[in-house]
C-alpha cells in the first residue's frame, strides 16, 4: 500500500469543497482520493492555511514554495516522491501511481468516419 500526500493551496476547510464556488475537480478529487482510502492506501490532505507547519517540515514542498510560490500547488507525493505539481490529477494518474488498474475506454470507431449518420459515434 502507498501513502499519498497532497499539498494544497489555502482553503477554507480540509477538502477544498465548500464555499460558493466549487472549483469542479475538487469533488472529482476528493472521491478518487476516498477510492484509494478504501482500497487500503493512506491518504494525508495538507491545505497551506490548515496545516502550515506540513509545508515547512518537508524541505521538497518547501523548496518548490520558495522557487515557484503557491503556482506549484496542488504538490502530489506519492511514497516520499513528488509526482505531480500544479494541477490535480486524474484517477488514472493516481491509479498508476498506487498500482491500481485504469479501467481501458473502447471508442467505437464507424468504418466510414465518424459523422456519417450511422455510425452512431457523433
Amino acid at each position: 500500500m502507498k501513502t499519498i500526500q497532497i499539498y494544497e493551496k489555502p482553503m477554507c476547510c480540509s477538502t477544498g469543497i465548500c464555499g460558493p464556488s466549487v472549483d469542479p475537480i475538487l469533488p472529482r478529487f476528493a472521491a478518487d482520493l476516498d477510492a484509494l482510502k478504501n482500497a487500503g492506501h493512506t491518504v494525508e490532505r495538507y491545505s497551506l492555511s490548515q496545516q502550515p507547519q506540513a509545508f515547512l517540515q518537508d524541505a521538497e514542498i518547501h523548496s518548490l514554495l520558495s522557487s515557484g510560490g503557491t503556482d506549484v500547488l496542488p504538490v502530489i507525493v506519492v511514497d516520499g516522491h513528488v509526482m505531480s505539481r500544479g494541477i490535480y490529477p486524474t484517477r488514472e494518474m493516481l491509479d498508476m501511481w498506487t498500482g491500481g488498474a485504469a479501467k481501458a475506454v473502447s471508442l467505437r470507431i464507424a468504418e466510414q468516419g465518424c459523422c456519417s449518420g450511422q455510425a452512431g459515434c457523433c
